[in-house]
């Protein structure tokens, strides 16, 4: 296992109303005052600032102990455990409570992890690499239990389906999106595009897969009739983050326009499906493929940027919640925890911040 350490904010910091680090002074304890010992030992000081809104040990937590970059990350269902990928080909976990312990690493690509997700009952993870392979891994042994390697060039997307038969599906360089079940040796479908593939995501209900790359569109393919079903035109470049609302009747995309979209996809929608766009963000010259995600109950948005900085949105009317400093690189992904006011950020400085907004 790598050396891999974690942190809350340390004696001399405290996390500022924007989420910033600031330094603050302790008060002095008299002599012979009693002190009741911390988890590290440390100084127990009377709280200070507005009330905790999360079980976290800390309002902002630290996770190192990836060798490279970041670029994705996910919450089991459960919410206790966040596993995180990386360019040096691993994939670590991490205790989301308590010391964050890393506990787990699994190593197996030959490149790096560009993204990763839990199937849905939380025991297994699949994840896609540059390496042209989608793998499935056991999440308690990290053991490869799957390794679907038709893909002809990088493979930039994957996701598996949330209910049903254990389905996923991938997107790749080749121009292709590609359905796997995780029961059977070859893909079982394969949607081909004109272009490389960036971002893939299921539809709510699982009869329908979209995709979005280079095109600038995002496309949704019936899986029965293998072809489209909803072409949605409107980002001004290249697509890299897909993610379908929590009751499905919304698609939000991340683009190197600088844009989020938010598109209506429910049926018989009117003609001009683009609901919503968010600004605020930054894409750069990296072109990275920065992710996007709903909270749980769809009242915020969230997603990447090359600014360095975490930004939430109201999904209802647009406007930046948050944006939280503290990342020294590109923020790739940002991920809402499951049942708790929580997100977490994976960044090309190699680290990974868990922070709690207000309830």
């Amino acid at each position: 296992m790598a050396d891999a350490s974690k942190r809350p904010l340390s004696d001399g910091e405290e996390a500022g109303p924007s989420g910033a680090l600031v330094e603050i002074k302790r008060q002095r304890l008299d002599e012979g005052a009693v002190v009741p010992a911390g988890p590290a030992s440390s100084l127990a000081t009377k709280p200070q600032g507005p009330s905790r809104t999360s079980a976290l040990l800390a309002p902002t937590m630290l996770l190192t102990g990836h060798a490279d970059q970041v670029f994705t990350l996910k919450f089991n269902p459960d919410g206790d455990v966040l596993a995180t990928g990386s360019y040096d080909k691993t994939i670590l976990l991490y205790r989301t409570y308590g010391e964050c312990e890393n506990f787990l690493q699994i190593k197996g690509h030959k490149n790096g992890i560009l993204e990763l997700h839990w199937t849905p009952d939380g025991l297994n993870l699949v994840s896609c690499s540059p390496d042209r392979t989608v793998r499935a891994w056991d999440a308690s042994t990290g053991q490869q239990v799957k390794k679907m390697s038709e893909h002809g060039d990088i493979v930039n997307s994957c996701c598996p389906l949330k209910r049903g038969s254990p389905l996923l599906v991938s997107g790749s360089d080749d121009g292709t999106a590609k359905v796997w079940d995780l029961r059977s040796k070859r893909s079982v479908a394969t949607f081909t595009e004109k272009y490389q593939v960036l971002a893939v995501a299921w539809s709510e209900a699982g009869d329908a897969v979209y995709t979005g790359g280079i095109e600038n569109v995002v496309r949704a393919w019936d899986l029965r009739r293998g072809a489209p079903s909803l072409t949605l035109a409107g980002h001004a470049d290249t697509v890299t983050g897909l993610a379908p609302s929590p009751d499905g009747a919304h698609l939000l995309s991340n683009s190197m326009d600088g844009t989020l979209r938010v598109w209506d996809v429910r049926p018989y929608a009117a003609q001009d499906r683009c609901q919503r766009v968010l600004t605020g963000h930054v894409h750069n010259f990296e072109r990275n493929l920065l992710r996007c995600a709903w909270s749980p109950d769809g009242e915020r948005v969230t997603a990447g940027s090359a600014d360095r900085m975490v930004y939430v949105w109201r999904s209802a009317d647009g406007a930046v919640q948050y944006a939280l400093p503290g990342h020294g690189g590109s923020v790739n992904e940002v991920v809402f925890h499951p049942t708790e006011p929580i997100v977490a950020s994976a960044s090309s400085d190699k680290t990974v911040y868990m922070g709690e907004l207000a309830a």
